[in-house]
């Protein structure tokens, strides 16, 4: 036979399980929901130096369009850009990472001004990169033995 309870022990009783429950919930989703945000890293992943251009062809004369990237470092014909983090984030095809630059002008002094990079992997050779998701454009590496400035 059940033991009849009064309406305050009965409030007692449902406030207790709720809160037992939201724990039980929150300690389950607030584990995915950090992991999903990412690391910092203090420089671009090793995997991704060097000198990247928007085709196989143009290694020859990479110097023109060239991007070369390194630990801390974004160079082009143009700019010259110092990483001051990067951003790693998990996604379905693999980490993308999102560096905050700090760039000059080689044509004329300025102050440097801020912007960020996007790199998303294709596979070992090829990358997106650009300052937005909607202007990723595709680069493929230049090997060693294929850069202009090389030979």
């Amino acid at each position: 036979m059940a033991i009849p309870i009064g309406p305050r022990e009965f409030t007692a009783n449902l406030r207790d399980a709720v809160l037992a429950c939201s724990l039980a919930l929150c300690a389950v989703l607030v584990p995915q929901l950090a992991a999903s945000y990412g690391v910092r890293l203090s420089a671009i992943p090793q995997s991704y130096w060097g000198t990247w251009v928007p085709a196989a062809e143009i290694c020859q004369d990479a110097n023109k369009s060239a991007i070369v990237l390194s630990g801390k470092a974004y160079v082009t014909a143009a700019v010259n850009c110092a990483v001051d983090y990067v951003a790693e984030t998990p996604s379905p095809k693999g980490p993308i990472y999102s560096a905050r630059l700090q760039c000059s002008n080689m044509a004329e002094p300025a102050p440097k001004t801020a912007t960020n990079l996007i790199i998303r992997p294709s596979d070992t050779n090829q990358i997106s990169m650009g300052a937005t998701f909607d202007g990723l454009k595709p680069y493929q590496r230049c090997s060693r033995g294929r850069l202009g400035s090389e030979q």
